[in-house]
């Protein structure tokens, strides 16, 4: 039976590079994005260059009502996915207070809910099977608060230390559990701080093809670059105050002008 790597926000950015890494090793796949159009051609495009079985389904994972509907599909269908990567989120730019409601909640509803969500369904089932691996994607802003991005770095620690617990919750599943947080990321298709543009940042086919490397190795926290460990390192040794300080002149400084 073919089993399948799924792949949410695959459409664009690090998703996107996710799913070329994993097709280029052979592997079947199921992409899942909110743009059907762009679904359709990257998956015939994989499906050309390297040989593999690409699926799609068009999905808003922020729609519980649709995230559902989804989970039911998968429930009665017949695929066998023995690798889940979260990567569909939503990020969020300036002061808490000034952002409209609606689109915080939904930062929430995707960033947290639908990621744990997909990890409960597909866990499950991976469990049954007798193994199987979840990588979720966190951030570097994971590992210190996050003024002027409040909500979105919050979420993101919520992915690190979800995952890191996850991972010794399954051990005995033969599931296995890895986190990614990566920096800035270069693509020519997802806005990011100007920051990534200083010349540290690393592409997002770098960041993928270090992370399915390191997924091989079954590695618990997937940080590529090491100017990103290094930072890592810093946000611990430094006292929080100093920490959600810096964090907060950087993200002021550097956040995306708009399109």
């Amino acid at each position: 039976m073919t089993r399948y790597a799924m792949i949410t926000g695959a459409s664009s950015g690090l998703g996107l590079a996710l799913a070329e890494a994993l097709a280029r090793r052979g592997r079947a796949l199921i992409l899942v994005a909110r743009q059907r159009e762009s679904l359709e051609a990257i998956a015939a495009e994989l499906t050309q260059r390297f040989g593999v079985e690409v699926l799609f389904r068009a999905c808003d994972l922020g729609e519980p009502l649709r995230l559902s509907g989804f989970l039911l599909e998968l429930e009665e269908g017949e695929r066998q996915i023995d690798l889940l990567v979260n990567c569909a989120a939503v990020r969020g730019y300036g002061p808490f207070l000034a952002q409209d409601w609606g689109q915080e909640q939904d930062l929430l509803e995707l960033n947290v809910l639908a990621l744990t969500r997909l990890c409960h369904a597909l866990g499950n089932a991976m469990a049954v099977q007798g193994g199987g691996q979840i990588l979720n994607v966190a951030s570097l802003a994971a590992f210190q608060p996050g003024p002027w991005m409040a909500s979105y770095a919050a979420s993101k620690a919520y992915v690190l230390h979800f995952s890191e617990g996850l991972r010794e919750e399954l051990k005995q599943s033969g599931v296995k559990v890895s986190v990614l947080c990566p920096g800035a990321v270069r693509s020519l298709t997802r806005p990011i701080p100007r920051l990534a543009h200083s010349g540290h940042s690393l592409s997002a086919e770098e960041v993928s093809l270090y992370t399915v490397r390191a997924l091989e190795r079954n590695c618990a926290i997937i940080m590529p670059g090491r100017r990103n460990r290094w930072l890592r390192g810093c946000s611990r040794l430094a006292p929080r105050w100093l920490a959600r300080r810096v964090a907060g002149m950087v993200n002021k400084a550097y956040r995306p002008s708009p399109p």
